[in-house]
């Protein structure tokens, strides 16, 4: 199919849908914390310790490294970011594989992300955000249609009206993508 034509195809399937920014675990952003406002040089706070710590030096779970990670890539620390992801003790983790896909896209190593992206989803298929991170990079690549299908794939699983469903839609229809 012909670039053009596929783009016509999207803007119609899209242009005209609502937008519904859901909020929750399904990919929006993160609420700042102290890890963003108080720390420096890729340290994480510490609650317990009234602190900023080095995430490898002290007693995080991997949930608390996972919050982490997420708000350090949103709020555009990348490497940082991959240095809690580092940390974190199963790499294996969709989740996990899904914020290595993040920063590296945002890093502009798109071949690796889709690779960390294929790997996350591989471990869960119903992971939407991976679904939608992956789709976004498609976009900002040109390729709307392999983009198309990320979008159809998560509204198949249940994403409809999720955040992690609306950026991918809009990123089709308009040619933005978040990074943040």
């Amino acid at each position: 199919m012909r670039p053009v034509l596929v783009a016509a195809i999207a803007f119609h399937a899209f242009a005209f849908a609502p937008a519904v920014y859901a909020a929750g675990g399904d990919g929006s952003p993160p609420k700042p914390t102290n890890t963003t406002k108080k720390c420096l040089f890729g340290r994480v706070y510490d609650e317990a310790a009234g602190k900023c710590v080095k995430p490898n030096k002290s007693n995080f779970t991997d949930d608390q490294l996972y919050d982490a990670a997420r708000e350090l890539a949103y709020d555009g620390q990348f490497e940082n970011a991959q240095n809690v992801l580092r940390v974190m003790s199963d790499q294996s983790q969709d989740r996990v594989l899904t914020y290595w896909g993040f920063t590296y896209r945002n890093l502009g190593e798109l071949e690796l992300a889709n690779l960390y992206y294929q790997q996350a989803i591989e471990a869960n298929p119903d992971n939407i955000l991976a679904r939608s991170y992956m789709g976004q990079g498609y976009v900002a690549e040109g390729k709307t249609d392999l983009a198309i299908q990320q979008w159809r794939e998560i509204t198949a699983r249940g994403g409809q009206g999720s955040w992690a469903e609306t950026s991918l839609r809009q990123a089709i229809r308009t040619g933005l993508t978040y990074s943040y």
